[in-house]
């Protein structure tokens, strides 16, 4: 490895990453420009922007690894995120949140909520799940980015964590939701560029053409370890056996967790408020799905060939390779396989992408934390635009400070979570907030007849379950979390099967049911709030 070289390439790098806050901070005047980026966003840049921010080193490192576990089943996820994360979202969602916030001038994603219903407690329970859970997800991105950085510069993982955040946290701070648009923008146009390049570099590097190299990957069924037999793999081209341990894990967990998730990230939602019109959202369409195909459907492509690959080097499958841990499949791969230049290229689209989502992460644990909790900058009506101006308010201030505490939060879960912890804790955090927000997002888009007490009882409802089940049931996280171990002294109070089912499955449909139960027999919101919201 050329340190110099890499150095170079990683400071020309960062000095237009910090030309781009910069942008973003000469353009935020107001708290509409530092929350919402003054609602004026081009639509390119908002696609592109919302691509980098879903997709993540979760989505390169840690599910990229995870396919080298479960292997091309991965896809069904990528058919999701397509489906649901971009045509459903941008064309039915995003539509209805962007002309719904401008109606109600709703700068954040619980404040969104909190007006359509007419609601105070929504908004502040809105902004403690998230300031609470995101910073896990944070987390979970850090440690892709600084497990990448500590094997291919061999520095210790701890400083590169800290380093990486900070770095981040300043552009964040600085420019507020333009500043990170702008920078989300250039990195991924490098993510979809590396990603593209790593794929062609992975079937040149398995020499066998595109048929032949597929063929070997269903060829090594045979080499699946004992315990994933048992578990229910069949081999890395087909689904686990219908029904096994496994294909709970990657159905309900993996796919179903984070494809049904995504229609309710905060990050994600607060992007369709960025927009003048709904022709900007129609004309993203087509970016984001051709980008989300290309992150997600090539990491977990490479991530099952890796496999190939190990075999025919080392004779020995991914998993092993990597010692157990999925968290490093990705990297190792990377760094055994691809010639040393691209690993100067990968990195920096490995920054981008961990950089990309981690400020919007940071962006929204601080505005929840000042806006959603405190309630600092959140009037019933349009005057704040013009009351406030950005850098001397003391709801921008507070949002700063949120940003700060969130970022040392994630900095101390990416040192203490366990490993192969990416792939996982980004489900979890998807499942919360659709279980928490999805159901009350839907009715309130689309049912004029949902009601205040409906949407409170279906948000309590799915966190209560959500958690519940998390802690309590689901081996998997029960496992992690340990609280069920001490209370009990067993790994989960169920047996198989609902011990493997994702708390997503239980709480999202039992919190959707309750608050269409609840609407249809409470008080109906009053004429002038769906009248606002909907016109």
């Amino acid at each position: 490895m050329n340190i110099f070289v890499l150095s170079i390439i990683i400071i020309v790098y960062l000095l237009i990453i910090g030309y781009l806050g910069y942008l973003g901070y000469r353009g935020t005047k107001t708290s509409g420009d530092y929350m919402v980026a003054g609602r004026q966003i081009h639509p390119y840049i908002m696609a592109i922007s919302y691509g980098a921010t879903f997709i993540s080193t979760s989505a390169i490192v840690g599910f990229g690894g995870t396919a080298g576990v479960f292997g091309l089943g991965l896809l069904w996820l990528t058919f999701l995120n397509i489906a649901l994360g971009i045509a459903v979202a941008f064309i039915f969602f995003g539509k209805r949140t962007r002309r719904m916030g401008h109606n109600l001038d709703a700068h954040t994603f619980p404040e969104l909520l909190g007006r359509r219903y007419n609601s105070k407690f929504i908004q502040v329970l809105g902004g403690v799940v998230i300031f609470v859970f995101m910073p896990l997800y944070t987390g979970v991105v850090l440690i892709g980015a600084a497990r990448f950085i500590e094997s291919t510069l061999n520095v210790n993982f701890v400083l590169a964590l800290m380093v990486f955040s900070i770095i981040i946290a300043a552009y964040v701070i600085a420019g507020g939701l333009k500043g990170v648009m702008y920078t989300d923008a250039l990195q991924g146009t490098i993510m979809f560029v590396g990603m593209i390049a790593l794929l062609v570099l992975t079937y040149i590097k398995t020499p066998h053409g595109f048929i032949g190299t597929h063929q070997l990957l269903t060829d090594l069924a045979s080499k699946v370890p004992e315990n994933l037999v048992a578990g229910g793999h069949q081999g890395w081209t087909t689904m686990p056996a219908l029904g096994s341990p496994l294909w709970w894990s990657l159905v309900s967990t993996i796919v179903l967790g984070v494809g049904i998730g995504v229609l309710a990230q905060p990050q994600l939602a607060i992007r369709f408020m960025t927009v003048k019109s709904n022709k900007e959202l129609n004309r993203a369409v087509l970016v984001g799905g051709i980008f989300i195909l290309a992150m997600t459907g090539i990491a977990f492509v490479i991530g099952a060939l890796s496999n190939v690959y190990f075999n025919e080097e080392l004779g020995k499958i991914s998993v092993a390779v990597a010692e157990g841990n999925t968290d490093l499949i990705m990297p190792t791969f990377i760094n055994m396989a691809m010639p040393k230049w691209f690993v100067y290229v990968f990195m920096v689209t490995l920054l981008a992408a961990a950089m990309s989502t981690i400020s919007s992460q940071f962006h929204v644990i601080g505005t929840s934390f000042s806006r959603d909790m405190l309630g600092i900058g959140n009037v019933p009506n349009n005057s704040d635009a013009a009351a406030e101006q950005v850098r001397p308010t003391k709801g921008v201030l507070l949002t700063k400070i949120g940003i700060i505490i969130g970022i040392v939060i994630s900095i101390v879960l990416g040192y203490y979570l366990p490993v192969s912890i990416i792939a996982r804790g980004t489900s979890l955090f998807f499942g919360v907030c659709a279980a928490t927000f999805l159901p009350m997002f839907i009715c309130g888009l689309f049912w004029k007849g949902s009601t205040k007490a409906g949407a409170i009882s279906g948000m309590v409802v799915g966190i209560v379950s959500s958690v519940f089940w998390m802690f309590f049931v689901h081996k998997a996280n029960a496992e992690m979390l340990k609280l069920v171990i001490v209370l009990t002294g067993k790994p989960s109070i169920f047996d198989y099967p609902w011990n493997a089912v994702d708390p997503i499955v239980i709480a999202f449909p039992l919190a959707f049911i309750v608050t269409i139960i609840v609407s249809l027999f409470t008080k109906k919101m009053p004429k002038e709030i769906i009248d606002k919201s909907f016109k």
